[in-house]
């Protein structure tokens, strides 16, 4: 298999595994539990699945049906709220059950879509088109990052598995990102990044010389740059004034400017958490 392939095939098989991670956290739940408060307020945790349902679906018309999914773009940007709107409205439509076995088909629906794809391609999307390798790695950060809300709603610490790379490596394309979807000069210089991942290995981006420098846990670093925590929450070490900044206002996902998380709201993990039996969660008292 073409190195392009295998990548894109190994991008499919990481976002299936996330799926899979928040699937065994909602399954389990019951009605009244699928209606618990999220932090991202005022969704649910059925909201929180409504949306990535709609979304997957979303991104299998636009791998399957580009043209038709740039025509509907014009609706989307005459009443974005609208849009939002009706996204969550279908899955509050739906039973739990119901509402569960839309997501499951709709994500391998989109997969096997996008698995199929040249790598070449471009996938029209709410901003600019972007080739599948970097597609199915956005999806895989939303997964993720909604994924924290339902897991800070019940008490829930995961455990981070490699994929939190792909998160991160997000998290550092879209630095400048972050400033121009507030309307702010992209400032001059480099931040070097060196994260520790969950194994010993060392994640790294940018020039090690660089005067400023994000330092500390891989998993911190995501929660930051998806708005999940605030960065004095957690224990990275913003050093210089281009790595604080860029801390405070870092923004991994697209759309416009996110308020984030007030500085006090989350610690990063739960204190006296307990082993639950699988490997990677954790939950609190």
């Amino acid at each position: 298999m073409p190195a392009d392939l295998a990548a894109l095939a190994a991008l499919c098989s990481d976002l299936a595994a996330e799926h899979a991670d928040l699937d065994a956290i909602v399954t389990p739940l019951s009605a009244d539990g699928w209606e618990t408060p999220t932090p991202s307020e005022p969704w649910t945790i059925r909201d929180q699945i409504a949306h990535l349902a709609f979304f997957d679906g979303e991104a299998h018309l636009a791998a399957t049906s580009p043209q038709a999914f740039t025509e509907h773009l014009a609706a989307v940007v005459a009443d974005p709220d609208g849009y939002m709107t009706r996204s969550l409205e279908q899955g509050r439509r739906l039973t739990p059950p119901q509402l569960l076995a839309e997501w499951r088909a709709g994500r391998e629906t989109m997969l096997a879509a996008f698995a199929a794809l040249d790598p070449a391609t471009r996938v029209p999307w709410y901003g600019p088109p972007m080739s599948p390798a970097s597609f199915i790695t956005a999806r895989l950060m939303e997964t993720w990052c909604h994924g924290q809300d339902v897991a800070d709603a019940l008490g829930i610490d995961r455990r981070p598995t490699d994929r939190l790379r792909h998160v991160a490596h997000l998290g550092v394309r879209t630095r400048h990102f972050s400033y121009s979807v507030r309307g702010l000069d992209i400032p001059a210089g480099d931040v070097f990044v060196d994260l520790a991942g969950p194994g010993a290995e060392s994640w790294r981006w940018g020039d090690p010389d660089a005067p400023d420098a994000v330092r500390g846990d891989a998993l911190d670093f995501c929660l930051v740059v998806t708005q999940r925590r605030h960065v004095d929450d957690t224990g990275l070490r913003a050093e210089g004034s281009l790595a604080r900044q860029w801390m405070e206002i870092a923004q991994a996902f697209a759309g416009p400017p996110g308020e984030g998380r007030p500085p006090g709201r989350f610690h990063r993990r739960l204190d006296g958490a307990a082993e639950t039996g699988r490997g990677d969660l954790v939950r609190g008292a």
